[in-house]
């Protein structure tokens, strides 16, 4: 396993300050050293996860408890996409992260994990060929989705939906090309969806047609050939 932790000094100096960092005004020399390890945490991101095979990533709860279904259902798609000849990213941590992880790994396929680093320490998942340890969750969240063909999202709790909610704003306003985005779990999905056609399509607040650039499966065959059809 290739691990880029964080450096000792830097990661003394940025720890603890990302909240501060955000939250409000700092000192000028604070904002400059704030800028400067951001900026360092995504070259050291970009030197490890330039990888040359098409990568898929793979969000999801870090709760799920393995021998769960939707624990097995990531484990497969883990598998099923590194036959297909893709590299599998995620979060790093347990639960379904490390399903598509495992599956992934077992199947001989590249899985890489951008792991955060947390108060409550999330360890990274056994399953991983290379990882980082990011300070930043926008850090973080950027390499999720630079270096990714399509997108996964599995069943999961805040950070899952800011991850699934995000990636839905980046194609809506064009900011990103439409990848093939998955959704499954689709008895954890389906009253989203519905709540969303309910509350803000009705509402006009979205189109429609901005849902449909998701696809509801919980067929693992299916989603990884959405995902070979229309990766780039």
């Amino acid at each position: 396993m290739q691990r880029y932790p964080q450096n000792s000094s830097l990661s003394e100096l940025i720890r603890g300050t990302e909240a501060a960092f955000i939250a409000g005004r700092q000192q000028k020399q604070e904002d400059v050293e704030s800028a400067v390890a951001i900026f360092l945490e995504i070259l050291r991101g970009f030197k490890l996860f330039e990888v040359t095979a098409p990568c898929v990533t793979v969000f999801g709860s870090s709760r799920i408890a393995p021998g769960s279904p939707n624990y097995e259902m990531a484990r497969a798609l883990g598998a099923k996409l590194a036959e297909a000849g893709f590299a599998v990213m995620t979060g790093g941590g347990p639960g379904l992260m490390e399903a598509a992880n495992r599956g992934a790994k077992e199947a001989g396929g590249t899985s890489l994990g951008c792991n955060i680093e947390l108060e409550t320490e999330q360890e990274p998942n056994e399953y991983l060929d290379q990882f980082m340890d990011f300070d930043h969750f926008f850090v973080r969240k950027l390499m999720l989705i630079k270096y990714s063909s399509a997108f996964v999202v599995l069943p999961g709790g805040f950070g899952t939906l800011d991850e699934a909610f995000e990636i839905a704003t980046l194609i809506q306003t064009r900011k990103l090309t439409r990848f093939p985005v998955v959704a499954m779990g689709t008895e954890f999905w389906q009253p989203i969806q519905k709540m969303l056609v309910e509350t803000m399509v009705e509402a006009g607040l979205i189109n429609l047609e901005d849902l449909k650039v998701v696809k509801l499966t919980d067929d693992v065959d299916e989603a990884v050939q959405w995902i070979c059809q229309g990766a780039k």
